[in-house]
């Protein structure tokens, strides 16, 4: 079962791992052609809805904030361990990371013209993902689009060491396609489109693509 202290667990786990994962993230999407065009498609899906801010949430060390600002968004980074964000801004200086939770309804503050989270709701425990999708569908303006990644599969396992050794205390969730688009179809998003990543894996990863109703 998930711990009840599990963001400060998740917090603390992705400090303490912070330098070693952006090492091992750093040059990752070069290799991969498939997210680089889920990138491109959120871009382009971006541009033809208006422009304007857009939020990675969950960024860890910033690789793909930066990424998206190649593509010409004006793109932002949250998360929720100060250590990343602080790997961020020394990796990636010019571009604006924050400290934050996905869990806040703060992150609906001021309005967003697209949403990307990528593996960061796999730490969030299933009751706890309606709220979050709810933040994120009051985040977005009208017509933005909303691009998530994650593990498939069904349960969870307790992740507790990575990226370098170093300890970690997170639990891991790993969920079918459908049940994700059944949540966001519940928050009020359109689901277009699902992509699979590794079918054959042992731990295939998918992106979901989805829109706030304009």
């Amino acid at each position: 079962m998930p711990s009840d202290n599990w963001l400060a667990d998740t917090r603390t786990s992705y400090d303490t791992v912070a330098a070693g994962y952006a090492d091992l993230l750093r040059d990752r999407l070069a290799g991969e052609p498939y997210l680089r065009a889920a990138l491109a498609l959120f871009a382009e899906a971006v541009h033809a809805a208006g422009g304007g801010s857009v939020a990675d949430v969950g960024c860890g060390p910033g690789h793909v904030t930066a990424h998206l600002r190649g593509l010409g968004l004006d793109a932002f980074g949250l998360d929720l361990s100060p250590g990343m964000i602080e790997v961020a801004r020394r990796d990636h200086p010019g571009v604006r990371f924050e400290v934050g939770s996905m869990t806040d309804p703060v992150l609906s503050a001021a309005p967003v013209a697209g949403l990307l989270a990528w593996w960061s709701l796999i730490h969030v425990p299933d009751d706890e993902v309606p709220a979050v999708l709810g933040h994120f569908h009051r985040a977005l303006r009208p017509g933005g689009p909303l691009q998530l990644g994650f593990h498939v599969g069904d349960g969870s396992r307790l992740k507790t060491q990575g990226y370098g050794g170093h300890p970690m205390n997170v639990r891991v969730h790993r969920r079918p396609p459908g049940r994700v688009a059944a949540w966001l179809g519940d928050a009020g998003f359109e689901v277009e489109a699902q992509l699979l990543l590794g079918p054959g894996e042992e731990v295939p990863q998918a992106l979901l693509f989805a829109r706030r109703p304009a």
